[in-house]
Order: C-alpha cells, then sequence, then structure tokens
C-alpha cells in the first residue's frame, strides 16, 4: 500500500479566485512549488468540488482545460500529480462525491493502492479537512486561500502557513 498526499487544488496550490476556470486567471500559491517538490515519494492527488460546473458558470471542459494546465506548469517544476478526482455538481445535487463526503478520496484509494490512515489531506477549508476525517487520513489546513477564515472551525490535525509548513509537518509526522 502506498502513502498519498491529497490536497484540493484552489485556495491550495493555485489562486482562489472564485470558481476558477480561465488559463488567464492561472497563478500559483506562493511557495507551492517548493512544497511540492518536498513531497517526493508520495503520490500527490487533486481532490476538488467544482460547483461552478453544476452552477452553470463554466463547462466541464474548461475546468479540463485549466487542470490540464496546471498540472502541466507542475510538471515542468517535477512535479507529477497523478490524477484529479473532480465533483462537478452544486451542492444541492447532494451527490456522493461533494466534499465532505468521501467517494473521491476512496476512488483514489482504490485506484492507486493508498493506504488513507498512512495518508494526508491538504486543504483550505473544513470540509477538506473533514473528508480527510472522514476516510481516516491525517488532515492539515493551509492558511492560503480560505484557511484564514476557516482556522477556527477546521479542526485541524496541523493548520500550516503555506504548502513548505505542510510538507516539512507531514515529513516529521510520517509515520
Amino acid at each position: 500500500m502506498k502513502k498519498a498526499v491529497l490536497m484540493d487544488r484552489d485556495g491550495v496550490v493555485t489562486e482562489d479566485t472564485g470558481y476558477v476556470h480561465k488559463i488567464e486567471d492561472f497563478n500559483l500559491v506562493e511557495n507551492a512549488v517548493e512544497g511540492l517538490k518536498l513531497l517526493k515519494g508520495f503520490k500527490l492527488i487533486f481532490i476538488t468540488n467544482q460547483s461552478g460546473i453544476g452552477r452553470g458558470y463554466f463547462k466541464f471542459e474548461d475546468f479540463l482545460d485549466y487542470n490540464n494546465r496546471v498540472v502541466q506548469e507542475l510538471k515542468k517544476n517535477g512535479i507529477k500529480i497523478e490524477k484529479t478526482y473532480v465533483c462537478p455538481h452544486a451542492p444541492e445535487d447532494n451527490c456522493e462525491c461533494r466534499k465532505p463526503k468521501t467517494k473521491m478520496i476512496k476512488d483514489a484509494a482504490r485506484d492507486f493502492g493508498i493506504d488513507l490512515g498512512k495518508s494526508f489531506m491538504i486543504g483550505d477549508k473544513k470540509i477538506d479537512v473533514e473528508m480527510g476525517h472522514n476516510a481516516g487520513c491525517k488532515s492539515i489546513l493551509v492558511l492560503t486561500g480560505n484557511g484564514m477564515k476557516e482556522k477556527e472551525n477546521a479542526n485541524a490535525d496541523y493548520a500550516a502557513r503555506d504548502l513548505i509548513d505542510a510538507a516539512k509537518w507531514i515529513r516529521e509526522n510520517d509515520k
């Protein structure tokens, strides 16, 4: 069984300007590349809610184009994102894949042979932390994106300044 770092994308790795889907709006969060480079040896996987698709704000193809840009930019920096799991539904759809439900993270565990008990979830929202805990992972709240607003109620195993801080904590707590 493999260890993984599962992470939200927007607000954690990329700037979250709200319903992010336009390539021209692409910006990496400060220290994201440096932090991800510290996680060599872990499977790196995106787990993301994209309710803008379900709400009709943008098309699934727009999400794919933007996400491919993110993955390619990280690849140029020597970082491999194994796969992106996406929930395209609006909250009111009450689907099984929307965080904090665990379908996406369990699908990733099945697809990649991941031991969730030895893995980590990183996000900038309470729902990311909850999903990680619900699936048996240690959960980290990064204080980038929405993290500062969510800090009080997130109940994370660790609150990290950024991905460098999160990666260092993961290395120290990787058992």
